[in-house]
């Protein structure tokens, strides 16, 4: 059984190992030879010069200021020190507010750790319920509420501090809430112009015989937003075409490499095979074999980025629509546009930045059924992993199945062995489980058609969730008891199972713990060393950088990885409210984590970090709803396993908690939910006219006339033309013939309709 000793060595072995990550990052980010890997965010931004450029050759590489190990830990100091609003300009909202997650679980757990240490641990322990029982458990499990014997009164104190962590912790989520609404609106009212708040996107336009795509959004929007649409950009399939760019991208990189390899050695020309992977093959000289590939690859780059345009087929029933005002984007954007539901579907866009190009390509018509086959593949994910966990539990759980095993019971007796196999390998083996779950993951929301990277990552994030909550936390409580208590099980009556689970539920807490200290502590330490992108960038800049642009470009800053941060985090919040009742010793794991993870992830955002889109924190709604669903979890379980004890007087007074949760969330839901999903039209109205007042002559369509162009077309401009308006294409209100027998005018000229008319007699004759 695992002891206080088992998790004091787990803590010990994890404890060491963030300490050495965190000594070897204060040494590692001082040394000049490493400056961009560690402070890539201020080179993007062009607020950092490079320390390689002067000074002695020896003091490039290495730091000669031994003063300055000295103060190896005050970059935590200087973490702390940027003001939250210069922390939301320097690196923006989202970024600043995926901070205050972590200062939320500080709010929560913080108080309700010392109550529960002030109040609940004295109640635990004063009894002797195990120790009277035939039950494995350990020293830890004697703070947990199973050791309150069956029918006590002292169950009253735990419904009392669940009343109490309630009402606590909605307190907290409804004052967040309210702050970081208050902080989202104030943002888009500040914030700079840009594209997508003058910008919907339209889909499901219905096939006309008469006209393009292009013709019919255009004649739509005139007729029906005639005094606020402006421009619009039709969205093309260029999949295919982004494909050859990639890959000419890559015949560039290698060209590029063997180039700079014969500049540094003139003497000898370098060949390459061109087999699989340069292993067999006839051997050729490899600069002219790539400067061939990128010459053949630009030719079909070409004729394929001609296709794409002019072709009907890679023409998508979609369009980038642009007004000119906020307020006219605001309208449309949430308003249904025709009488038909189906047909003429408006959103905002996202940002230029944060569209997901392939995904656009999709048929609309096809996201029902995508979405199906990605749920149906995700339950069966989720079902299926069950089994690796089971196999992970095992290893908390060595001592209940060692019967099964006899073999190994010499080496897992050794008290040392024993220790660090239960305090510290299950959490490692689990964490390995999950290493490649969330790209898996993203796989699937790109499946299921989503149009942007945020909503992506938010609905990723939503899936990760899901599977931690059902595999992770009742996998390992409904496997573990199993294996824990399976001899009970052979020994006992069906009716006593129940009974069993209950009290065996609280002591999982033993491997949370541990889960806890290796993902947590750990974990997070070894995210502040970089390894991986302080490796790829010295290979980069040994082997491919030439000039100061290239090492530009060999810097890998991320992102904060919204998909894989946020569900790992809400696991913690469902660790803490589930256990704050039942095992109050979690609590300081969980407290530790946040405040750690707080100031790493500080460090990280200010200095690293460079975030690729910003949604002004559309993701919020999500942690809060999350966060409920912990809550009314632990309420749950708290109410399942106090039936098991037989306390039937405080047992139906927790009915009540998670009804007035609910409601709360409810509450929360109408009261600062429209903030992060509507934009209010008094808000656009007022930033319309404070910029028409500021800048009167600002020329908003050449603003707006190429933000949503494919980035595929940008790459070869000079080669690709994109149809668009020209500036002095309207000019007056007058009428306008189509090609649509349907509808012969539109109130406004038109660049695909001929030649403008003013009167409605040479419209008509000029259409039949």
């Amino acid at each position: 059984m695992a002891t206080i000793v088992d998790i004091g060595v787990g803590a010990a072995i994890n404890i060491l190992s963030a300490f050495a990550f965190f000594l070897v990052f204060a040494l590692l980010r001082i040394q000049p030879v490493n400056d961009r890997v560690y402070f890539p965010k201020w080179y993007i931004k062009g607020l950092r010069g490079s320390p390689l450029s002067s000074g002695a050759i020896v003091g490039r590489i290495i730091n000669l200021d031994f003063r300055s190990y000295l103060k190896f830990l005050n970059w935590m100091v200087a973490a702390l020190q940027m003001p939250e609003p210069e922390l939301i300009d320097h690196a923006g909202l989202d970024s600043s507010v995926y901070l205050r997650i972590y200062l939320l679980g500080l709010k929560i757990f913080v108080p309700i750790a010392c109550l529960a240490f002030t109040i609940m641990v004295p109640v635990n322990w004063t009894n002797g319920t195990l120790e009277r029982s035939s039950l494995n458990y350990s020293n830890i499990d004697k703070l947990s509420i199973s050791n309150i014997p069956i029918g006590s009164r002292r169950f009253w104190t735990h419904l009392v501090m669940a009343y109490v962590f309630t009402f606590w912790t909605c307190y907290v989520l409804k004052k967040e809430y309210e702050t970081v609404a208050t902080m989202r609106l104030h943002f888009l009212a500040s914030e700079n112009r840009r594209p997508d708040q003058f910008t919907v996107i339209v889909r499901n336009v219905p096939p006309d015989p008469d006209e393009s795509v292009s013709e019919l959004v255009e004649h739509f929007f005139l007729v029906n937003h005639p005094e606020h649409y402006l421009t619009h950009q039709i969205v093309y399939d260029a999949n295919k075409l982004s494909k050859l760019v990639e890959e000419k991208k890559k015949m560039q990189n290698w060209l590029d490499f063997y180039q700079l390899k014969y500049s540094r050695n003139q003497s000898k020309r370098a060949t390459m095979k061109t087999g699989f992977l340069g292993l067999w093959g006839d051997e050729v000289d490899a600069i002219n074999y790539y400067s061939s590939k990128i010459e053949i690859l630009s030719k079909e780059i070409s004729l394929e980025a001609d296709k794409t345009v002019n072709h009907p087929k890679s023409i998508m029933p979609a369009a980038f629509v642009s007004f000119k005002s906020r307020w006219g984007a605001a309208v449309c954007a949430q308003t249904q546009q025709s009488r038909n539901p189906t047909i003429w579907l408006t959103e905002w866009a996202p940002e230029p930045r944060d569209v997901y190009w392939d995904n656009l390509a999709i048929p609309f018509v096809s996201l029902a059924i995508r979405r199906l086959i990605a749920g149906v593949a995700f339950f069966f994910l989720t079902f299926f992993f069950v089994i690796p966990i089971a196999l992970v539990q095992s290893l908390a759980n060595l001592e209940s199945i060692e019967k099964t095993a006899p073999f190994l019971k010499p080496i897992i007796e050794l008290d040392f062995i024993k220790s660090v196999i239960q305090g510290f390998l299950p959490g490692i083996a689990l964490k390995i489980f999950l290493i490649f779950l969330p790209s898996i993951l993203m796989l699937m929301s790109k499946f299921e058609g989503f149009i942007s990277r945020s909503s992506l990552e938010r609905r990723s994030a939503n899936k990760y969730y899901i599977f931690l909550f059902v595999n992770v936390f009742l996998g390992s409580i409904i496997t573990g008891t199993a294996f824990q208590q399976l001899n009970n099980f052979l020994h006992q009556s069906a009716n006593d199972i129940p009974k069993t689970i209950g009290v065996s539920i609280p002591m999982k807490a033993t491997f949370f713990i541990t889960f806890i200290m290796v993902d947590g502590w750990a974990g997070i330490a070894a995210e502040i060393l970089r390894l991986r992108p302080l490796i790829i960038y010295h290979l980069r800049n040994f082997f491919l950088v030439k000039t100061e642009k290239d090492r530009e470009e060999a810097m890998d800053p991320g992102t904060l990885e919204f998909n894989v941060g946020e569900p790992r985090i809400q696991l913690y919040f469902l660790l803490g409210l589930v256990y704050a009742v039942v095992t109050p010793l979690l609590l300081p794991f969980i407290v530790v984590f946040f405040a750690l993870a707080y100031v790493v992830y500080r460090h990280q955002i200010i200095n690293v970090y460079n975030q690729e889109y910003e949604s002004a924190a559309a993701f919020w709604p999500d942690v809060h709803g999350r966060i409920i669903v912990a809550l009314v979890v632990s309420q749950l379980l708290l109410m399942g396993l106090l039936s098991t004890k037989e306390a039937a007087q405080s047992t139906p007074l927790l009915i009540t908690l998670p009804i007035l949760t609910i409601w709360f969330h409810l509450f929360c839901k109408d009261r600062y939910e429209p903030a992060f999903v509507r934009y209010p039209l008094q808000e656009a109205m007022m930033k319309d006219t404070l910029e028409r007042a500021r800048e009167p002559n600002l020329n908003l369509k050449g603003f707006l006339q190429n933000a949503y162009v494919h980035p595929v077309f940008k790459h070869d401009e000079d080669d690709i033309e994109i149809e668009t308006d020209s500036e002095d294409e309207r000019h007056g209100p007058v009428l306008v013939p189509t090609k649509r027998h349907s509808r012969r005018n539109t109130p406004l000229p038109s660049k695909h309709s001929g030649p403008l008319s003013s009167s409605h007699s040479e419209i008509d004759g000029g259409v039949s």
